[in-house]
């Protein structure tokens, strides 16, 4: 008998009645298994992630570490904690294979994280994406949205990469992202090279960009009316979204980077993806938000009146707000890299104790 939606927990009932996917921000796989029972569709790894996971599994990780580092004597730090990476994504993409077949591709994908290390170098990122695409059939990889990130892109999808953009905040940069895969995607048509579904998706990190707003009005002894800039994300996604569908861009919008719940309920209903980390999920179903059709319902014009007011807002949801050449000195760009740069120097640190104690 099918299953009545309305008996359903929020997640599971966006996930069953719209077009709307969940993807679980987490890679652990316990968090994963529980948020799969939500009806997620997706997972994302990246540094920040593998640390996390690894330093809540020390029964699993801390042995597993000791035995790369005596199966490969010669590597460093570095290398052996992307092979933990390498091995938690290829666990995660593995519960999400089902996904992945039943939807013929467009969901039930892992995102991988390119090294950030690597972020000044096209072809090291074009080159590693390649790489991290044949760890399983189900690899979706991440890409910073910069000049150097989109002309990375670019030649990945070309080359049959599924792509995720990251380090991706504003409208101008999911545009200029969606418009390179569609070069891709014209590109092999020309060529006569296989077509297939990537489930490509562009990412845009709305919490980062509430929080990079709150930093430069502070810093700038702006004042706005409380809770304004709490919509400045879900605006910019909005957007995106409905820019992506009227250009009929073959990739969809991911929210990411969740503040409050807005940025998974006012995009329900849209044929895109919302990826939450685990406890966000939890706390929707408990709070029991409503599942209603959000996507085309546009922000509060006063709300909207207020952040047009901020020129640093018009930077990231005028459709051309920035050049390419921009993205990467972005306030929410320069700040989340610096993370993810740091994320690694810390699983470098955490692969040091487990292999070199203190004596």
């Amino acid at each position: 008998m099918p299953v009545d939606p309305s008996s359903l927990a929020p997640l599971a009932r966006a996930a069953s009645s719209t077009p709307t996917s969940l993807w679980n921000d987490s890679a652990d796989p316990d968090e994963l298994r529980r948020s799969i029972e939500f009806g997620a569709v997706g997972a994302t790894c990246n540094p920040v992630i593998a640390l996390a996971a690894i330093t809540a599994h020390p029964e699993v990780w801390v042995p597993r570490l000791r035995e790369l580092a005596a199966a490969h004597p010669t590597w460093g730090e570095s290398e052996l904690g992307w092979e933990a990476v390498r091995e938690l994504s290829i666990a995660a993409a593995a519960q999400l294979l089902p996904a992945f077949e039943k939807s013929g591709g467009r969901n039930g994908r892992l995102s991988i994280q390119t090294d950030p290390r690597l972020h000044r170098d096209a072809d090291a990122l074009a080159d590693q994406a390649e790489e991290f695409s044949r760890l399983a059939p189900n690899i979706i990889v991440k890409i910073p949205a910069t000049a150097t990130g989109i002309a990375a892109m670019e030649e990945a999808a070309y080359r049959g990469v599924s792509i995720n953009a990251t380090l991706s905040f504003t409208v101008p940069q999911a545009l200029a992202v969606g418009e390179a895969l569609e070069r891709a995607l014209d590109r092999r048509a020309a060529e006569g090279m296989p077509d297939r579904e990537f489930g490509h998706v562009v990412t845009i990190m709305g919490g980062r960009l509430d929080d990079w707003l709150k930093q430069w009005t502070t810093a700038n002894r702006i004042l706005v009316t409380p809770g304004v800039l709490d919509w400045a994300g879900v605006a910019a996604l909005k957007k995106a979204h409905h820019l992506f569908v009227e250009r009929g861009y073959r990739s969809r919008i991911l929210s990411a980077a969740f503040r409050s719940h807005l940025h998974w309920a006012e995009l329900v209903g849209g044929d895109l993806v919302v990826s939450p980390p685990f406890d966000w999920q939890a706390r929707i179903n408990e709070n029991d938000i409503p599942v209603e059709n959000r996507i085309d319902v546009p922000v509060a014009d006063a709300v909207l009146t207020e952040l047009l007011g901020l020129s640093e807002f018009h930077r990231a949801y005028d459709d051309d707000g920035m050049t390419p050449a921009e993205f990467i000195d972005f306030g929410a760009s320069r700040n989340t890299l610096r993370q993810f740069l740091e994320a690694d120097a810390q699983l470098d640190s955490l692969v040091r104790d487990v292999i070199i104690p203190a004596a």
